[in-house]
């Protein structure tokens, strides 16, 4: 049976709370009955645009990454309460607004915080990635209202075979937030992710004081080469999407080599300005 899905990019999310106040629309002071109690105002974010800069400034970058319930198939919170919490055919996870009534446990239940508490309904609530909607056939977009409602296209909705999605997000680029840690099986996956999660190496090439175009640069690790690039009109590179460890970077400039050792620990480094002196600018300042 097909599922339903949504993929977010987070390279195209610009932290404009559209999506959040789309659900917010959708959701506050309307009752659905059966999927979900009317969201509080104030407090509840099922839509949360977490946020992440790398770097310093001038070579840094900031991420936004959007949380929703991931809609996961090994959920943490159904085995909490596998008695209010359950699985739809089409992979989406829902609270029983009734059966789940005073259980609080729930909330902390999910790794992510995507779970939260109504004091007033006395009930837990989350993402329903607009259930009420998807099952009604008179909704003529069929899609979740934060996923209509995106300005980028950083969030897409998608109905595929579960092997014809594996083989979609592999071939796309697409996985899951925190998936290998918590091997949660999400149904809510992410492409480019590695700008919200990983770390970059960046730095100038600097040539008697002036930008060096065309330098090349080497990354290397404790296994050999992992990549290698040309220095851009201002003498700058980036090696992005690493993992904590030790590396060495190798500078050649036209036949100018430098080598430096870097390491990464939960943090994009900018190494400033790597400044090379030519064979000329050498034998001018021996003669002097």
């Amino acid at each position: 049976m097909k599922k339903r899905y949504m993929l977010i990019d987070v390279a195209l999310c610009h932290d404009c709370n559209i999506c959040f106040m789309a659900c917010k629309d959708e959701h506050v002071d309307n009752d659905w009955p059966g999927y979900t109690a009317p969201q509080p105002r104030h407090g509840h974010r099922w839509i949360n645009i977490e946020r992440r800069e790398r770097g310093v400034y001038s070579r840094n970058d900031v991420a936004y990454l959007p949380v929703p319930c991931q809609h996961c198939q090994d959920a943490h919170c159904q085995k909490a309460a596998p008695d209010a919490i359950t699985i739809r055919p089409d992979g989406i996870v829902m609270i029983d607004p009734v059966k789940a009534k005073g259980r609080m446990e729930i909330v902390a239940s999910c790794p992510f915080g995507a779970i939260f508490w109504n004091e007033e309904a006395n009930v837990p609530q989350k993402c329903t990635m607009c259930a009420h909607l998807l099952d009604d056939k008179d909704w003529k977009p069929g899609l979740p209202r934060c996923v209509h409602s995106c300005p980028t296209g950083a969030q897409e909705f998608v109905e595929m075979e579960p092997e014809e999605f594996q083989k979609y997000c592999k071939e796309n680029g697409y996985e899951g937030y925190r998936s290998e840690e918590l091997e949660n099986n999400p149904q809510v996956v992410y492409k480019n992710l590695f700008k919200y999660t990983k770390n970059f190496i960046s730095a100038g090439v600097l040539m008697d004081g002036d930008c060096f175009e065309n330098a090349t640069v080497t990354l290397k690790s404790k296994q050999g080469i992992l990549a290698a690039q040309k220095t851009n009109f201002f003498g700058e590179f980036k090696f992005d999407a690493l993992e904590n460890g030790e590396y060495s970077l190798d500078v050649d400039a036209a036949g100018i080599k430098t080598s430096q050792e870097v390491v990464i620990n939960n943090a994009s480094l900018n190494l400033g300005f790597i400044k090379l002196e030519s064979k000329t600018a050498k034998a001018a300042a021996l003669t002097v």
